[in-house]
């Protein structure tokens, strides 16, 4: 089958330099400053490609929905798409960085796009003082309201880019190794790493306390794309149930912005003695361990006077030291069996 330039046959790029930057990849004027304007392109390249992913060009496709995927959530993030123009050149002088850093506001963003009038906003304010939700929360609450176009218009105005999860899946390689309780309470998953960075998606921007056990965990900054409330609870429903456990993560510096050469990386470090998800490898909590020292020291100190008795009492004019002897050994064999074979999970109350 011959070799196929998915750039050139398929987006119809001329540009030869490689790899292209992501102005190039999503056929965007060099800077371009409109999130709408991005995004509108990035949809219409991702439903074009998407018609591509049956047949022989499986993995091409996937992997270019991948490159378009991160051009976007660079692109819209107001944080890392500054890093990026800095990158490729661009000088910010005077006003023109206080353009591209400014946001506007939500109420701004929606009346402009028409996605929400006047009354409806003002009704969203008037219900979201009422009964403490911010702006964005409350027009969910409202009839007649387009929820995603609230949610991207949302996540514009707090700086971070809006990420559909029917069209940029979960990041299996990731979702093992972070804290399921964790994600369940912070309603996010691993999208991707993009930039020596890892996205996650969540319908609201993720605490500092939780992007830093997370940075600490991969070795590298987290950053949040904003996504429906459905999406997220849906994923985190299929790749975080409620008996779902941590894998630990033993090989940090193998992640990049390649999962499958991640994956490989770790196969290759991890050692036999870290499996996956099963018995051992479960920290016992701080409940099963006092639960362990306890039963442990009852079964020293039962099978310490059973064998002292027995030593006592089955051994004529038996030596001190013989007796006591005889206990320890017994009740170290019972405090053993009894720290090993007690349960590893307690419910703590």
């Amino acid at each position: 089958m011959a070799k196929i330039d998915v750039y050139k046959d398929w987006l119809k790029i001329e540009a030869t330099n490689r790899p292209l930057d992501y102005y190039q990849l999503l056929k965007l004027k060099r800077f371009e400053d409109d999130t709408a304007a991005i995004r509108k392109r990035y949809r219409d390249l991702n439903a074009y490609v998407r018609k591509f992913a049956t047949g022989d060009f499986i993995e091409e496709s996937q992997a270019l929905l991948n490159e378009l995927a991160k051009a976007m959530l660079c692109l819209t993030d107001s944080e890392r798409k500054a890093e990026y123009d800095h990158s490729l050149g661009r000088k910010f002088e005077g006003s023109q960085e206080t353009d591209v850093y400014g946001r506007r506001s939500l109420e701004a963003i929606l009346l402009s796009e028409g996605a929400a009038t006047p009354d409806q906003i003002k009704k969203a304010k008037n219900f979201g003082d009422a009964v403490g939700l911010d702006l964005h929360q409350a027009l969910l609450q409202q009839k007649g309201i387009d929820a995603e176009k609230v949610m991207i218009a949302y996540a514009e105005s707090v700086g971070l880019p809006f990420v559909n999860l029917d069209e940029v899946p979960v990041d299996e390689y990731f979702v093992p190794f972070i804290n399921p309780v964790t994600a369940r309470q912070n309603s996010f998953v691993p999208v991707m790493s993009d930039m020596g960075k890892l996205i996650l998606a969540s319908p609201e921007p993720l605490g500092l306390d939780v992007e830093d056990e997370l940075r600490l965990l991969f070795d590298m900054p987290v950053r949040c794309a904003i996504c429906m409330t459905n999406q997220a609870n849906a994923a985190i429903a299929k790749y975080y149930p409620r008996d779902a456990v941590q894998k630990r993560y033993v090989n940090p510096s193998a992640v990049g912005d390649e999962p499958v050469k991640a994956k490989k990386a770790e196969k290759k470090t991890k050692p036999k003695s870290v499996k996956t998800v099963e018995e051992d490898e479960v920290e016992m909590s701080v409940a099963a361990k006092k639960n362990r020292i306890k039963i442990s020291i009852l079964c020293f100190n039962f099978a310490f006077m059973l064998g002292a008795f027995g030593a006592y009492f089955g051994v004529k004019h038996a030596a001190a030291w013989k007796i006591v002897a005889a206990g320890l050994v017994l009740g170290a064999i019972a405090g053993a069996c009894g720290w090993f074979f007690s349960p590893k999970e307690v419910d703590e109350e």
